[in-house]
């Protein structure tokens, strides 16, 4: 599966009582880079109003490996290692930009569900092969 990287700028008021990223900002970052790696390939809002489904992220695992302090770049790695069913398996890495020891490593289950309902619905053909090129 293709791997998609963005840039976040890390902001002051992310900060929790160590000066660090709080852990529950990271989940935001993660959110933040899912969207952004559809809508590169073409699968915007509009595409998910036409099929009236969405995708609700299920579970996440999240390793804090190090700290992250405003002001920094940091450069958001993704990829899906799965996508089948209703299911879509998505990983992470998070690291500062242009260093190589990573921050955050996690995995997410996102599932696709009808924008209504909020009941799961088979993930169409065009979203399997958008993210499997």
């Amino acid at each position: 599966m293709e791997v998609f990287k963005t840039l976040l700028r890390v902001r002051h008021y992310e900060m929790d009582a160590l000066g660090h990223v709080n852990n529950a900002v990271y989940q935001n970052y993660l959110e933040q880079a899912a969207i952004e790696h559809s809508e590169h390939l073409g699968l915007t809002l509009d595409v998910y109003r036409e099929f009236g489904c969405v995708f609700v992220m299920r579970r996440v695992e999240i390793d804090y490996l190090r700290p992250a302090v405003a002001g920094e770049s940091l450069e958001v790695t993704t990829w899906l290692k799965q996508i089948q069913g209703t299911r879509a398996f998505r990983c992470y890495e998070i690291r500062k930009q242009h260093e190589e020891n990573m921050l955050v490593k996690a995995e997410a289950l996102w599932v696709w569900v009808d924008a209504k309902t909020m009941r799961p619905r088979p993930i169409p053909r065009l979203m399997i092969d958008k993210f499997s090129h």
